[in-house]
């Protein structure tokens, strides 16, 4: 019989054995969400649209060099030209500068008041799931009894007893717009009560407070991103109803929903002037609304594979 050599064999290390283990590399929850959300084409272009529309609503005034209050006499109702791209208005105000200004103004107002929002439901909710007992039944009664109130008639009585202004705009975009946002904190903070890191946390002596913002609150964020994102289109559209019935902002101070108003009153003759901030507001309005719906199948832990 022929001898075998041994420089036929190799030795194999005993760590191969499980080559074929298919292993899937550590991925964080966020990088995760991010490849998941740009899977989806119809999120991204959102997501260009709304970059595009800040940016132009940022840099839009100086690329034109005109102050949205310079009134041209000579170009009052003129069309769109190469001089005035959206026209101008029934002052000879230049109209692609001014909705430049309305879309900052509005998207500021909407970001302002989601923040609040976001700020006042996510502590209230949160104290009133980890406190739970009667405590939670009486403040779940203050967040029912604030959803029975008409939206408009306390924007009425706000408007009335402290005027037109950005400070009461604001509080009546804000005195009931986080009773969603407790609700949703609530309910998932009921879900994480029991959870072992804080049973840990309360055996070290940490307070409510303390277990809330840094165990609770952290463990929502991406239900808090979610909320964010829904509640902005929202928002944007109760300024904007407001002050396309004149409880909004008042000249000189504008949004675009001061300029659908007096576009709507000039329509017949010169529609341009409504067309304009129309088409601004409805781009704003979809991709937020097509953005968060992305954001809900990316942030959802139940889609991961």
């Amino acid at each position: 019989m022929e001898k075998v050599k041994d420089k036929r064999f190799e030795l194999v290390d005993l760590s191969k054995l499980n080559s074929e283990e298919v292993v899937r590399p550590n991925i964080s929850y966020w990088k995760d969400a991010w490849r998941r959300l740009k899977k989806n084409p119809v999120a991204m272009v959102a997501l260009v649209v709304l970059v595009l529309v800040t940016i132009i609503a940022i840099i839009g005034p100086h690329i034109k060099n005109l102050d949205y209050l310079t009134i041209v006499t000579s170009a009052k109702n003129k069309g769109p030209s190469s001089e005035f791209w959206f026209g101008t208005d029934n002052l000879g105000r230049d109209l692609f500068t001014r909705v430049c200004i309305g879309t900052r103004k509005s998207l500021l107002i909407a970001l302002f008041a989601t923040l609040i929002d976001v700020v006042i439901g996510c502590l209230y909710g949160g104290i009133m799931a980890y406190t739970g007992g009667y405590v939670d039944e009486i403040m779940m009664r203050v967040v029912e009894v604030l959803n029975s109130i008409p939206y408009l008639i306390v924007t009425l009585i706000i408007i009335v007893v402290l005027g037109n202004g950005y400070l009461p705009l604001m509080i009546a975009l804000c005195i009931t717009g986080w009773t969603g946002t407790a609700r949703m904190v609530r309910g998932k903070i009921l879900q994480l009560r029991e959870s072992e890191y804080v049973l840990a946390a309360e055996a070290l002596g940490a307070s409510t407070m303390r277990i809330i913002i840094k165990h609770l609150l952290p463990n929502t964020i991406g239900l808090i991103i979610l909320d964010v994102a829904q509640t902005i289109p929202s928002v944007i559209v109760a300024e904007t109803s407001l002050a396309f019935l004149g409880l909004g902002l008042t000249t000189p101070r504008f949004s675009l929903g001061s300029l659908l108003s007096s576009g709507q009153a000039s329509m017949s003759f010169y529609p341009y002037q409504l067309l304009f901030p129309t088409i601004v507001l409805v781009l704003l309005i979809l991709s937020f609304n097509i953005l968060g719906d992305g954001l809900r199948d990316a942030l959802d832990p139940k889609l991961r594979q």
